[in-house]
C-alpha cells in the first residue's frame, strides 16, 4: 500500500464511530433530565477540538484560546439582540467574526518561542476581557449581556427549558464541524501541520510554507472556538465576562491533557470526563473539587493514560526489574 492509499484509508469512518455518534444523539431522549449537561458537554467538546487543532496537530501552545470563544459568544448574543434572533444565522456570523479575529491574531504567533506565544495568546484574551468590561454600554460589563432572546432553530424547533432542543442543536453543530476538522487533519494539509509540529525547521527545508499553514490553522481554530462560544450564548441566552476568563482557557487545556492531544476524539473524551468529574466532585466537596481533579491529573502524568485505565499494569516494570 503506497502513501496515498494509506492516507485514504485513514479518512474512512470506522464502524465504532457510527455507533458512537448514534448513541450521542439518542442520549437527550434517553436522559431528558441530563439534557442541559449534555448540551454543555457538546459545547466544551467543540471548544477542546478547536484547541487541539493548534496544540495537538501544529504544536502551538495557547493560554488565551478563550479570546475566540468569548468573541463568538458576544458576537452571537449581540447579533440576536440587535439584528436577528435566528440562531443559525447568528452562528454563521459568529464563526466569520471569530475567524477574522483569528486571522489578525495569527500574526502575533508567527515569531518567537513557545513561551513568547504563551504570553502573547494570554495577552490577547486579557485585552478582550478588559475591553468587554469597559464597553459596558454594549456588552453589559460585569453584569453581562442580558435580554437575549433566541428564535427557533431553522424556524421549527423552539428552545425549551429542559434543554433537549439545545442539546440536539449543539450536537448537530459539533458533528458537522467534527466532520470538517476530521477531513482537514487527515488530508495532505493536515500532514504538513504534523510536520510543522514535529520539526518546523525541517518542514521549512522541504518546502512547506510554514507561516501560511500556521496562519490558516489558527484562523480555523479560532472559527471553531467562536462557534462553541456562540452555542453557549445561544443556548443560555446570556453572555458575560466569564466566557473570556483565563479559567476557560485553562479548563480546555485540562480536557486535552485528560483525553489526549493530536486525536480529535481525545478532545471529546476529555470534555466528557472533565464535566462528569466536575459535576460529581462538586456535589460531594463543593469547595475542594479542583483538588481531586488536580490529584487525578498528577496520577495521569505519573502513571500514564493507558496504564491508568489498566491498574494491573502499574507495577509491571518494577516486577520485571525485580526478576
Amino acid at each position: 500500500m503506497d502513501s496515498r492509499d494509506a492516507l485514504l484509508a485513514r479518512t474512512r469512518w470506522r464502524p465504532w464511530e457510527f455507533v458512537f455518534w448514534a448513541v450521542v444523539f439518542v442520549l437527550p431522549a434517553l436522559l431528558p433530565s441530563k439534557a442541559l449537561m449534555i448540551n454543555e458537554i457538546a459545547i466544551i467538546a467543540l471548544f477542546a477540538l478547536s484547541l487541539d487543532l493548534i496544540l495537538g496537530y501544529t504544536g502551538i501552545v495557547s493560554l488565551g484560546h478563550a479570546a475566540f470563544f468569548g468573541f463568538g459568544a458576544y458576537t452571537s448574543a449581540l447579533f440576536a439582540k440587535h439584528v436577528m434572533p435566528d440562531p443559525t444565522v447568528g452562528l454563521v456570523v459568529a464563526i466569520a467574526a471569530s475567524a477574522a479575529l483569528g486571522a489578525v491574531a495569527s500574526i502575533t504567533i508567527l515569531r518567537g518561542s513557545d513561551l513568547t506565544r504563551l504570553m502573547v495568546t494570554l495577552g490577547t484574551a486579557l485585552l478582550l476581557l478588559e475591553l468587554a468590561n469597559k464597553l459596558d454600554w454594549l456588552t453589559g460589563g460585569a453584569d453581562g449581556l442580558q435580554g437575549v432572546v433566541m428564535g427557533p432553530v431553522l424556524g421549527l424547533f423552539e428552545f425549551d427549558l429542559y434543554g433537549r432542543t439545545a442539546a440536539w442543536y449543539s450536537m448537530a453543530v459539533l458533528l458537522v464541524l467534527f466532520v470538517v476538522m476530521r477531513r482537514l487533519v487527515q488530508s495532505s494539509f493536515g500532514a504538513t501541520l504534523k510536520a510543522i509540529r514535529d520539526n518546523r525547521l525541517r518542514a521549512m527545508a522541504i518546502g512547506i510554507p510554514v507561516v501560511s499553514r500556521i496562519a490558516v490553522i489558527y484562523t480555523v481554530a479560532a472559527a471553531v472556538a467562536g462557534a462553541a462560544g456562540a452555542l453557549l450564548a445561544q443556548t443560555t441566552g446570556f453572555a458575560s465576562l466569564d466566557v473570556l476568563a483565563f479559567d476557560r482557557s485553562a479548563d480546555v487545556l485540562l480536557m486535552l491533557v485528560i483525553g489526549g492531544v493530536g486525536w480529535l476524539y481525545g478532545g471529546i473524551a476529555g470534555a466528557i470526563v472533565f464535566k462528569l468529574l466536575q459535576d460529581t466532585l462538586s456535589a460531594v466537596t463543593p469547595q475542594y473539587w479542583m483538588f481531586w481533579v488536580g490529584l487525578i491529573l498528577v496520577l495521569l502524568v505519573l502513571v500514564g493514560r493507558d496504564r491508568l485505565l489498566k491498574p494491573w499494569t502499574w507495577f509491571g516494570k518494577r516486577a520485571g526489574a525485580a526478576r
